[in-house]
């Protein structure tokens, strides 16, 4: 597919202030900010307990950003009360730049998602790392303990409409396209300038790891 032509970025439509930003696209709706709550409730946690995925927003003490999703079985984030949410650790590549966030900035943000739910639900919160042993156990899975846990003491809480998986057609079987093929033996080959076997060796790592090592 060929990049689409860019027609110029003109900065006197940039948008640097609220009232600008209120002019484009209106006012706030009254009594909508009402839905956004500073604890999980029943509707929330049923949310939680259901949902096998989520996506962790951080950031470190500079502002910059980083998302990272993180996924299991379902329920896999345990609901400790109304404002507490633990959240597993599995082996991933150690480059650690979300813990590293949390460290320096223990602002997160949590999207978690149901598949074919289009409604989403968001919390904020304050996020603290621990290697506790007896939560490492108790929130375990195929038969091996979380390598960390992610505490989160909840700020916000809110449900996100449906409109963005509506447009993207997200949960809609029939609209999906052929899979798409990331190959990070082959990027990490071109990079490299090395030759192709090289890549099919990493690939064939990648796909080892996956089989035996989640």
């Amino acid at each position: 597919m060929s990049e689409q032509a860019f027609a110029g970025w003109d900065s006197e439509y940039e948008i640097h202030s609220e009232s600008a930003l209120r002019t484009v696209i209106g006012e706030e709706i009254p009594g909508l900010a009402e839905k956004n709550i500073d604890h999980l409730n029943e509707f929330a946690k049923d949310y939680v307990a259901k949902s096998p995925f989520l996506v962790l927003c951080t950031a470190d003490a500079r502002g910059n950003m980083d998302a990272s999703p993180k996924g299991d079985a379902p329920g896999f984030v345990q609901i400790v009360d109304n404002r507490t949410l633990l959240i597993p650790d599995r082996p991933g590549n150690k480059l650690a730049y979300g813990h590293r966030n949390i460290i320096a900035n223990s602002k997160v943000g949590l999207i978690f998602m149901i598949p074919g739910t289009p409604e989403t639900l968001r919390v904020n919160g304050e996020g603290v790392l621990t290697a506790d042993p007896k939560i490492l156990e108790q929130l375990g899975a195929r038969g091996k303990p979380a390598m960390l846990a992610l505490k989160v003491d909840v700020r916000e809480v809110f449900f996100h409409c449906a409109k963005a998986f509506i447009r993207s057609n997200l949960w809609r079987h029939e609209q999906w396209p052929e899979k798409h093929r990331v190959s990070f033996g082959e990027m990490l080959a071109a990079q490299r300038g090395e030759k192709p076997e090289v890549a099919q060796a990493i690939d064939q790592f990648v796909e080892e790891d996956y089989k035996n090592n989640l």
